[in-house]
């Protein structure tokens, strides 16, 4: 691979050249842009495969997504700013930790209870806003995030609009083969006809950028789709599953589908590369790949601070600018995706981002580790279910994950993690059906699932009590792991002398940051209007 890397260092020095005059390139130097961010996709893919270390990547195939890491660069360690859609992609779009994003730190934050208050998400810019003033032509499609997409032109309004389809829930309730091939077809049209018409609507002197964001990955799910669908054998499973939780037939069931939804994914971004590729535009377009946080409706995946949420997958390809077969250890944030694409467009960065320009990653022709400081990352949650505890209150996570270590701050270790756990302590609990599919039941910070109703029902039973007790029960106020022997992270080491020194190291780390950026968590006004809607006092 080394000399493949020397021989084409010339030409990365002049795509660099190119990328940083773009204000006097043509359209056809300038790169376009294609981001498919997909909702609740976690580090899964083929990709990730790893013969020393059995996963869940294991299971599955998604060759579009492999192809574009093997042509490009992949990122080991990418992870979210936050575990939950509506505020890591408010981090996103305006490159800010979530905190400092106003009513775009909450999901589906109000921006009506802002009224008479500073709201920042509203004035904070935007970093594909300011692609489209420095010429890109920028479009979105599906659940995305923040910014001003420019008009279509006549000739895209021209083409046919399709139906968005989840994968699952619509080829997995087909009544027969005939009817699976073809609802399958359907499900696929929407992102070709989305591409087309991207393709279609760019004028001919801009390039374009055009984020992509499928919601296949969202629950509620058919169950056994993955089976029947995609053939992941849920016995193909065993001893792949996260070790905090029961490895047992409906858990595996429930992780089987979810991977089904990722190669469904990895299928609908085949036919966007197949239009880029027919229309001669595949070389010419950076193509990112991430998600916004990991696994739905499983303790310890969204709305958490633990790496089954917060880890996720990132790739990138632009021959033009990046040496094929590369892969990256350096940590970044999806919000340093922004400041990045802005650097190699050549427009300056806004001082109110946090987030960091990964640039450097993407240009040199190393695999491996390229900037020894990239080595750690602040991630956090506030408020997920809106009625998830009494008086709507957040359960408020800060943590800090570097290589070895993730420490984690519950600033109100009272309140419960995953949400109140109404109707567990009388004799007439919710049913099982009706955990797995309403939310709202009980515990509503954990979506509905197979695992969640398994878990919920089997709380009692001697067995599976420690691993209820430990993700789905109150927590500490602070929590340490060890990931080179505790990767699963089980074992909280807060109190034990050995790492007393790295508690206060971490500790310290992470309060800096909180302080620097001025975390209104630290005074507690995400317990207060305007963040949350109630007058109750904060217990």
């Amino acid at each position: 691979m080394a000399p493949r890397i020397k021989t084409i260092a010339p030409i990365l020095y002049i795509a660099v050249s190119l990328l940083l005059g773009v204000n006097s390139s043509s359209a056809a130097e300038r790169p376009n842009i294609l981001f498919f961010f997909a909702d609740d996709w976690g580090r899964y893919a083929s990709i990730y495969s790893n013969p020393d270390t059995p996963s869940l990547s294991d299971a599955i195939k998604t060759p579009n997504i492999d192809r574009i890491a093997e042509e490009g660069v992949l990122f080991h360690n990418a992870f979210v700013p936050v575990a939950s859609c509506g505020p890591c992609r408010a981090s996103l779009a305006t490159g800010r930790y979530f905190w400092n994003c106003g009513s775009g730190a909450f999901l589906n934050g109000k921006a009506s209870n802002w009224t008479g208050h500073k709201n920042p998400f509203t004035t904070l810019p935007k970093f594909v806003d300011l692609l489209a003033d420095d010429g890109y032509f920028v479009r979105k499609s599906l659940k995305t995030f923040a910014f001003s997409p420019s008009p279509l032109g006549a000739q895209a309004r021209k083409l046919p609009k399709t139906e968005y389809q989840r994968y699952g829930l619509y080829v997995g309730t087909a009544s027969d083969d005939a009817e699976t091939r073809k609802r399958r077809e359907q499900v696929l049209d929407h992102p070709r006809r989305e591409m087309q018409r991207v393709l279609a609507g760019q004028p001919k002197d801009q390039p374009f950028f055009f984020v992509y964001g499928s919601i296949n990955a969202h629950r509620p799910y058919v169950a056994d789709s993955g089976k029947d669908l995609w053939d992941i054998q849920p016995n193909r499973l065993k001893g792949l599953i996260p070790k905090f939780l029961p490895d047992v037939d409906d858990i595996r069931r429930d992780f089987s589908d979810y991977l089904g939804k990722i190669e469904a994914l990895d299928a609908m971004l085949g036919v966007m590369l197949t239009e880029l590729e027919s229309s001669g535009q595949l070389d010419n377009t950076i193509i990112i790949l991430s998600g916004d946080h990991g696994i739905p409706g499983v303790p310890r995946g969204k709305t958490n601070c633990y790496d089954l949420a917060i880890r996720a997958p990132l790739m990138i390809r632009y021959p033009k600018l990046i040496a094929p077969r590369r892969t990256v250890d350096d940590f970044v944030s999806v919000m340093d995706i922004g400041p990045t694409l802005l650097d190699l467009a050549g427009i300056d960065v806004p001082k109110s981002m946090d987030g960091k320009s990964f640039k450097k990653q993407l240009t040199d022709n190393r695999s491996g580790w390229i900037d020894q400081h990239r080595n750690g990352v602040i991630v956090g949650r506030e408020l997920h279910f809106h009625t998830a505890r009494d008086g709507n209150l957040p359960y408020p996570m800060r943590a800090i994950r570097t290589p070895d270590f993730l420490y984690i701050r519950n600033f109100k270790p009272q309140r419960w993690p995953m949400g109140d756990p109404r109707g567990l302590d009388g004799k007439t609990p919710p049913p099982y059906e009706q955990l797995q599919h309403s939310t709202s039941v009980t515990m509503s910070d954990l979506d509905a699932s197979l695992t969640k109703a398994w878990l919920i029902t089997h709380r009692n039973d001697p067995k599976v009590k420690p691993l209820f007790d430990l993700t789905l029960n109150l927590r500490p106020a602070e929590e340490l792991y060890d990931l080179r022997v505790d990767p699963d992270q089980q074992n909280n080491l807060i109190g034990h002398d050995k790492y007393a020194a790295k508690r206060i190291e971490l500790s310290e780390r992470l309060m800096a940051v909180l302080k620097e950026t001025s975390d209104p968590r630290l005074n507690d006004a995400f317990d207060q209007p305007p963040y949350v809607d109630n007058q109750q006092r904060p217990r």
